[in-house]
């Protein structure tokens, strides 16, 4: 898992790291790996960065100061008071390698930066205070007014890099680097839909400096989620290498439970079990041939039904409850029974959902994770409506009241076990589609019978359905459905190899 870390560990990073180095050489590799992004967004060109009163706006001249000769590059600077050693170097070092530095002038910023090829914004770091000044608002709209790509130093200014609000104005940038450490804003809505490509450069601060530092939030890209993938035994045979009882699909909706199956085999499960309604099992066997289906007697008491359930639950290792099951009393007795009674590691998800949504205290302590988007998360949780801004906290409320791990659907997915926080930074519009809650809930099952703790497993697993929607979305501009998904999974793990090694700019972290 890689940190995100609020504005005040940030600073309590960047006192670690100037400790041990001085800030002024940590300012001079952000300048070559801002540069470095730059010519990865264009190859010549004019170049006007913004320059803010702070470390940001020197992070902005150290840029300029590290850019070749085929860049025209200038700093239009805000006045400041007392400017730090780091940022004073910098500034020298642009003014000695070429590059025009002007006081910004609020009534002509807008034509001045309709000239540009690239905006540099470097008007404000993470520590940002709100309200914004008037002429932050106005450097800020000149910005969005251009029409050139714009890259964000840290992070766009205007949003809260700890909460991805937005309380006034903010720029909309095309790409977004994230100096030292991920701040957990630029992946959080509403800011999320601003910050375009998010890379990381953690600019060769020891990594024993940054796990050091206390962070509630985390979060993956591509090297660390191939790191953490449970690997097969050489030796594996079918249920070694992952066994799934699948609990779901009934007469009115069996693709569910197909969905969930296929995501499960795709995703490694070596062995897998759907337990349905015997009115479903045709239609599921029909579509999945690689499958055990286990017929539930419609007729029998719920007991006898977990009874069995329970007996088929010891041949394997991972549990996944709830897609298209039906929400009538008896099967939310059976839902409730298996689960109270299953020592398995479990993920519950839709019709599951339902049914525990008065009854999920009971399950403190068990190794369970709960996949709701917000319209089941508001009823699980007992109020109505989940509002924008409160999901991070609500979660984490949820989960303290509850002890039990749960992953809260959304773009900016988020995983909570009561420690920490994960924001998932992969996904797109695509999975937007009836059933790619199925499919997730199959991956997740999979990496669970893998070894995958729960908590766990939630993380690898968004990330890895968010990839195949990514992969999706690039075959087919329109009309993805769920059924894509598991078949995407196998070039989601290719596209996270070409992800996994670091450009000299730094770390792909999501892709807008």
């Amino acid at each position: 898992m890689i940190p995100a870390l609020t504005a005040l560990a940030m600073r309590e990073l960047d006192d670690r790291a100037c400790a041990a180095e001085s800030a002024t050489m940590l300012m001079r590799r952000a300048g070559i790996a801002i540069a470095a992004h730059v010519t990865r967004l264009i190859e010549a060109g004019r170049v006007i960065g913004i320059a803010g009163p702070g470390n940001n706006g020197g992070d902005a001249f150290a840029a300029c100061a590290s850019l070749d000769a085929q860049y025209e590059r200038i700093v239009l600077e805000l006045e400041h008071g007392t400017e730090s050693d780091a940022r004073r170097d910098a500034r020298d070092r642009a003014i000695k390698s070429g590059v025009a530095i002007c006081t910004v002038s609020l009534d002509t910023l807008a034509d001045e930066l309709r000239s540009a090829d690239l905006i540099l914004d470097g008007i404000l770091g993470a520590g940002s205070r709100f309200p914004l000044a008037p002429d932050l608002q106005t450097c800020i709209d000149a910005i969005n007014a251009a029409t050139c790509p714009v890259l964000a130093i840290d992070n766009p200014s205007g949003i809260d890099a700890d909460t991805g609000a937005i309380p006034s104005r903010a720029v909309r940038a095309t790409c977004t680097l994230a100096l030292g450490a991920l701040k957990p804003g630029i992946l959080l809505d509403p800011a999320r839909a601003i910050v375009g490509d998010v890379y990381l450069h953690d600019l060769a601060i020891a990594a024993n400096l940054i796990a050091a530092t206390p962070h509630r939030f985390t979060s993956l890209d591509a090297a660390s989620f191939l790191a953490s993938l449970p690997q097969r035994a050489i030796l594996a045979d079918k249920r070694a290498a992952g066994a799934v009882l699948l609990i779901a699909g009934s007469a009115q909706f069996p693709g569910a439970a197909v969905l969930a199956a296929r995501a499960a085999m795709r995703a490694g499960a070596g062995y897998v079990t759907i337990a349905a309604s015997r009115k479903a099992a045709a239609a599921i066997r029909a579509h999945v041939l690689e499958t055990v289906v286990i017929e539930l007697d419609d007729d029998a008491s719920p007991s006898a039904i977990v009874d069995e359930l329970l007996s088929a639950s010891r041949r394997n290792a991972a549990l996944a409850i709830g897609p298209g099951l039906g929400l009538d009393d008896r099967t939310g007795e059976i839902v409730r029974g298996i689960l109270a009674q299953s020592a398995l590691p479990s993920v519950v998800d839709a019709s599951g959902l339902f049914h525990l949504s008065k009854h999920v205290d009971a399950l403190r302590g068990k190794p369970l994770v709960l996949t709701p988007h917000s319209d089941e998360f508001a009823r699980l949780s007992g109020e109505r409506t989940v509002r924008p801004g409160t999901r991070v906290t609500r979660v984490r409320a949820f989960v303290e009241r509850t002890g039990i791990a749960t992953l809260l659907k959304g773009r900016d997915t988020l995983v909570d076990d009561g420690s920490t926080c994960y924001i998932n930074p992969t996904g797109t519009n695509a999975l937007a589609t009836a059933g790619s809650g199925d499919v997730l809930t199959g991956i997740i099952a999979a990496l669970m019978a893998r070894g995958a703790t729960p908590a766990t497993a939630a993380c690898l697993g968004a990330y890895w359905h968010g990839l195949a929607g990514q992969i999706c979305s690039r075959q087919r501009h329109i009309g993805t459905i769920a059924g894509d998904l598991p078949e995407a999974l196998g070039d989601a793990l290719e596209l996270a190899a070409t992800r996994a090694y670091p450009s000299p700019g730094g770390t792909l972290i999501a892709t807008a």
